[in-house]
C-alpha cells in the first residue's frame, strides 16, 4: 500500500497557498514537507495539523493507493 498526497497539492491550489506558507501555517518541518513530496508516510498528527491549516478534511489531503490504483 502505498499513499498519495497529489490532494494535497490540488488543495493547496484551490487555496492559493504555496508549500512554504502550508510549512509555516500548518507548524511542520521542512522535513516533513519532503516526506509529503516523495509521497511517504508522515504521522498523523502532522496530517492532522495540515487539516486544521487549511480547514479540510483528510481525504483533501491524502488517499491510500492500492497496487497503484486508489
Amino acid at each position: 500500500m502505498e499513499v498519495s498526497y497529489d490532494r494535497l497539492w490540488k488543495t493547496l491550489i484551490d487555496k492559493k497557498m504555496n508549500r512554504t506558507d502550508l510549512k509555516n501555517t500548518a507548524g511542520i518541518s521542512f522535513n516533513i514537507l519532503a516526506k509529503l513530496v516523495r509521497n511517504e508516510f508522515v504521522s498523523m498528527d502532522s496530517i492532522y495539523k495540515i487539516c486544521v491549516a487549511l480547514n479540510c478534511r483528510i481525504e483533501d489531503v491524502m488517499e491510500f493507493m492500492y497496487n497503484g490504483h486508489e
